[in-house]
This record gives structure tokens, sequence and C-alpha cells, in this order.
């Protein structure tokens, strides 16, 4: 891995964690304002997952193209895991600070089953790069 290939991928992820979390701050006001009250909270996370995932594909591919992350573990992993990382903190930030919930308060939902297929949905979009380079790695082997 070249000396410029971490601040790529650092960036790569920054950007991916902004695009992503723009898409989701908008599916989130549409799941809980229109789908959770007529379907419940898990039913409606559950018909957003997949869309923000699919979203969350789209962009992580783009961005690896963008910044030219190279199809090296080390790069995917540090463009996956900061995107996951900064995610995480606007996450606990918004709850905190938008919602005036303790950090307790905040990881007490993960306790409840729509938090948790959540959680598994930003360890998949984390892992994004690394599919992407599996991915990309078997298609040029075939």
């Amino acid at each position: 891995m070249g000396h410029r290939s971490p601040a790529r991928a650092a960036w790569a992820g920054l950007a991916c964690f902004g695009i992503v979390f723009v898409a989701g701050f908008a599916l989130g006001t549409l799941r809980v304002l229109v789908l959770a009250p007529r379907f419940g909270v898990n039913a409606a996370v559950l018909v957003e997952l997949p869309i923000i995932l699919a979203l969350s594909w789209a962009a992580c591919r783009w961005l690896i193209k963008r910044f030219d992350v190279p199809p090296v573990l080390t790069a995917r992993l540090v463009m996956g895991g900061l995107a996951f990382a900064v995610l995480m903190f606007a996450e606990i930030g918004v709850s905190v600070l938008g919602f005036r919930r303790t950090l307790s308060a905040h990881l007490e939902q993960y306790r409840q089953m729509h938090a948790l297929i959540g959680l598994a949905g930003q360890i998949v979009f984390a892992m994004l790069p690394i599919i992407q380079q599996t991915n990309d790695h078997n298609q040029r082997a075939s």
C-alpha cells in the first residue's frame, strides 16, 4: 500500500459517512413519521434497511473509484472502519444532543430489536469496502 493510500482511504471513509448520514437522516425521518406508526418500529426498520444499504453500496463503490482506494485490506479497513466510527459518534451525538438522552439511555436502546437491526445494518455498512474488494477480485478472476 502506497504512502498516500491511508489518506485516500480515510477521505473516502469520511465522504462515505457524510453521504450515508444525510441519506439515513432523510430515510429515518420517513421511517419514524410514516412507516413506524402504520407498521410498527421493527417492520419500519426492516423496510428502511435494504434501501440505505443499497445507497451505501453505490456510494461506497463511487467513492472507492473517486478517491482511488486500492484493493488492499488495510485501505478498505481504514475506509470502512472510519466511516463506521464517525457514524456511531454522530448517532450518539444526535441522540444525546438532539433528543436529550443520556449516553446510558442511548446505549440502553440496543436492548430493543429495532436498534439491533439498525446496528447490524451499520456493521454491514462498515464492511462494504471489504465486500466490494472481494467482489472486484472475484470478477477479475472470472
